[in-house]
């Protein structure tokens, strides 16, 4: 099937699709009695299944069926790619990768974003700092690497030092190293922009279930004698624990997808390779589809229990209410 034809049935299923729509609209507005619940759930629930299903269910069958065929999809070879993911050992370096971003980065996000919302509450015209630290969730990932990128620029000895890092450690008289390629700290380095990203949703999102928090329980425990440390980790994190187990699992589901900030900084190179970035690099560089959509049902499963584990916090948050 060549390009046109391929854009005449798309533009055809389209069509289809919104005159469906318009036909369902159009009963609706006629529908009495016990036609209208049945309708109006159509109306709402219709689109919006047919939608996941076009845009997510049918890709990942499609998926998982390639996952099992050679690179050409057109020869089954069965396990044959999970057992290339986890049995090569330089795809351990991914895998290892994959399991420091959703450690460290998620706690330090979440550990300075509950940090700074516990200082900001005490400030007068809090909303100007907290503006200027939830700034970075406007920038693209990619902008974002290109801005640290200034900062982890590295010349030559001989030459001045313009990146911010290493001309402030020339100050004290060390010769900064090529940050980018000093292994295995570029994982931190680039850990560190996604922690820059990432701590003021945690921020924003925390410093309103502390507001939440009722008076008369802090009162009441500032009456029996709980002050400061005592305080905050006997009354403040037990009255956030959903927050913070949602603000947790939602930055991990978005590091483990983790593809712009490593694409951006180092193309997986100099080992800061991970699962995210390797599953391009399959599909869309070497043209691997095998490998490639196992390596995304790899991805799917491991971000499932994660979601999983979210909605069942959020379910026995809203019970409690």
């Amino acid at each position: 099937m060549d390009y046109a034809s391929k854009l005449t049935l798309m533009v055809s299923v389209v069509a289809v699709f919104f005159g469906v729509l318009l036909l369902v609209f159009f009963l609706a507005a006629r529908a009495k009695g016990k036609a209208q619940t049945p309708l109006a759930r159509l109306i709402f629930l219709g689109p919006a299944a047919v939608l996941v299903l076009i845009g997510l269910v049918i890709p990942a069958i499609q998926t998982t069926y390639y996952s099992f065929y050679n690179s050409d999809g057109n020869k089954f070879v069965g396990a044959k790619n999970y057992s290339w993911i986890f049995t090569t050992p330089d795809n351990w370096v991914f895998l290892r990768n994959t399991a420091l971003w959703i450690v460290i980065t998620p706690i330090l996000s979440t550990v300075l974003g509950l940090t700074l919302a516990l200082l900001m509450d005490r400030m007068k015209r809090e909303s100007l700092p907290k503006s200027l630290i939830f700034m970075p969730m406007a920038i693209s990932f990619v902008g974002a690497s290109i801005i640290w990128g200034l900062v982890y620029e590295y010349r030559d000895p001989a030459e001045t030092q313009v990146g911010l890092l290493s001309a402030f450690v020339s100050l004290f008289g060390i010769e900064p190293p090529n940050w980018l390629l000093w292994q295995p700290w570029n994982n931190f380095l680039l850990m560190v922009i996604m922690i820059w990203i990432q701590t003021g949703f945690a921020m924003v999102v925390l410093s309103a279930a502390i507001k939440a928090i009722p008076t008369d329980v802090t009162e009441a425990a500032m009456l029996d004698g709980a002050t400061g440390w005592n305080l905050f980790r006997k009354v403040t994190v037990p009255m956030i624990r959903g927050t913070l187990v949602v603000v947790l699992t939602t930055i991990a589901i978005g590091v483990l997808k983790v593809f712009d900030i490593v694409r951006t900084m180092t193309n997986g190179n100099f080992g800061t390779q991970v699962l995210a970035n390797e599953m391009y690099a399959q599909a869309f560089v070497q043209f691997d589809k095998g490998r490639g959509s196992a390596l995304a049902v790899v991805l799917f499963v491991a971000v499932i229990p994660l979601i999983v584990y979210n909605v069942v916090q959020l379910r026995k948050e809203q019970s409690i209410r």
